[in-house]
């Protein structure tokens, strides 16, 4: 998927919504426990729920991986579903991938090749012959670790040279040069409020994908008004407070109830911060 196409997904839907499949197999209604395949059950529950109000989906692999084959065939179904029922929503595998050269060019290709997902996130420590394999594949997006929404952040993404530059506005700096707008992203986490402002300064034409709103208590305003450029630039995701907002044999029904929540507020934001664009 294009730029432009996400743009014109996030104009028809009024919505900048992401909604995470952090699906806890601890965590999904115990009736779904007797299905073949649990997650994806699940999953599929979910995505017919919430397809009308979101632009995309982020399946955290952690969820998957930990349950072994089962668990990675059920990713792999869900990204299908996805493809096969909701085309034009952009697929984000949350990985958190990043190796030497020729490992990274195995993750590009499972994803990529094989589950084709539009986008993967990678953390950037290892640096650029670490990241190049996944930019490799055109319209096929690298989500980049930037600024995230964790207690620990600040251990290292915070901490300055002698130059007074944060690691993030390091990594922000050095990685655009390895790619332009239309293939890099950028994970900011929605609590750093203001902090978006210094990372706008630096990239102000990427797309952000913005974990935090929700379950960990980020301002989807305070994203908005730092936040977002003239496309919008924002890929909101919300994981917890929709997938589990229901507990019983309701749950995706009130699950859709969250998410079109949610974009009505999104729906607002946009005619606050970007009204030209209806």
């Amino acid at each position: 998927m294009t730029k432009k196409q996400l743009f014109e997904q996030i104009q028809k839907k009024q919505s900048f919504l992401c909604v995470g499949l952090d699906s806890d197999i601890n965590k999904i209604p115990e009736h779904l426990l007797n299905a073949d395949d649990p997650l994806y059950v699940f999953n599929k529950e979910i995505i017919d729920a919430t397809a009308p109000w979101c632009v995309a989906y982020k399946p955290n692999l952690a969820f998957y991986e930990s349950r072994g084959l089962k668990g990675w065939h059920a990713f792999e179904k869900t990204v299908a579903y996805i493809r096969q029922r909701y085309p034009h929503h952009f697929i984000i595998a949350d990985a958190k991938r990043g190796d030497i050269g020729n490992t990274s060019e195995m993750y590009a290709r499972s994803f990529f090749d094989e589950v084709k997902v539009d986008g993967v996130t990678v953390a950037p420590y290892m640096g650029e012959d670490s990241v190049k394999p996944f930019l490799l594949y055109p319209e096929r997006w690298v989500i980049l670790l930037a600024l995230t929404s964790n207690k620990g952040s600040g251990d290292f993404q915070l901490t300055t040279d002698v130059q007074g530059e944060c690691l993030f506005e390091k990594v922000l700096r050095v990685s655009g040069k390895w790619a332009s707008d239309e293939q890099m992203m950028y994970v900011v986490g929605a609590t750093q409020g203001k902090l978006f402002e210094q990372v706008r300064r630096i990239v102000p034409n990427h797309f952000l994908l913005v974990p935090g709103v929700g379950a960990q208590g980020g301002s989807l305003e305070e994203v908005c008004r730092y936040g977002m450029n003239s496309q919008c630039g924002l890929l909101v995701n919300s994981s917890r407070a929709i997938i589990y907002a229901g507990k019983d044999e309701d749950y995706a029904r009130v699950a859709g109830e969250e998410a079109h929540k949610l974009q009505q507020e999104m729906k607002e934001m946009l005619g606050k911060y970007l009204p030209s664009i209806f």
